[in-house]
């Protein structure tokens, strides 16, 4: 049973050796060559949908779409780390209180996520989701996090990636979106599945009235500061 056991623990040493190694090489190709589709591209694909993507560089990304995005899923992405601990303490207090539970994943995390792994939950994915975050952190400028975020972002139908749903629901480059269809994007992205832009419901056009409101506090207020130095 002793030699069993040490067989073992060495086998899992290994394993994770690889994977610690494999996953910092990843990591380094995506981040010096370009950004590489997404597992959850794959998987919708295995539903029949036509995905979509244009990979884009941020200069060819409206600065109204990064200020949105910041005011929507992350307002601290310049002044954290990878992971929001005040948002993080936020969340664990409303669940504590019975309170409606508050997202506090990062769009660091969120980039690691949907770039590297796989839509779900359980420890495990948890636990990779953080390394990959730690890995794109200390490995990448947040000018380049943002970029891989705003071309790896699910928009629905199939879409992936700003350009491609800037085409498809506005008709335009992502490069050219008004502050207002910035937002609307923007809006959509927890549930971008669910949620529309073309036409946006009450609920949506009311979110995005918000975020543009919010982008400009993004902008005047130097949030994004880290991606436009």
């Amino acid at each position: 049973m002793g030699w069993l056991t040490l067989r073992l623990a060495r086998g899992g040493a290994l394993a994770a050796s690889v994977f610690m190694l494999g996953s910092v090489l990843l990591v380094d190709l995506a981040g010096s060559f370009g950004v590489p589709p997404s597992i959850l591209m794959g998987q919708r694909a295995l539903q029949g949908q036509d995905v979509r993507r244009e990979a884009v560089k941020l200069t060819r990304i409206s600065p109204h779409l990064v200020h949105a995005v910041i005011g929507a899923e992350d307002s601290r992405f310049c002044s954290h780390d990878g992971f929001d601990t005040e948002a993080i303490r936020e969340a664990l207090a409303d669940l504590r209180s019975g309170a409606r539970r508050r997202g506090a994943s990062t769009i660091s995390q969120q980039t690691a996520k949907n770039l590297f792994l796989w839509n779900g939950g359980g420890w495990v994915r948890k636990g990779m989701e953080a390394w990959f975050t730690l890995l794109i952190e200390t490995g990448w400028p947040k000018r380049r996090i943002m970029e891989a975020y705003l071309n790896i972002a699910e928009w629905g139908d199939g879409l992936f990636g700003a350009e491609a749903a800037a085409q498809a629901r506005f008709g335009v480059s992502a490069a050219d979106l008004s502050p207002r269809q910035a937002a609307l994007l923007a809006a959509v992205l927890p549930n971008p599945n669910e949620w529309r832009v073309d036409p946006p419901g009450q609920y949506v056009a009311g979110r995005a009235g918000t975020l543009e409101a919010r982008a400009g506090v993004v902008r005047r207020e130097g949030f994004a500061g880290c991606v436009y130095p």
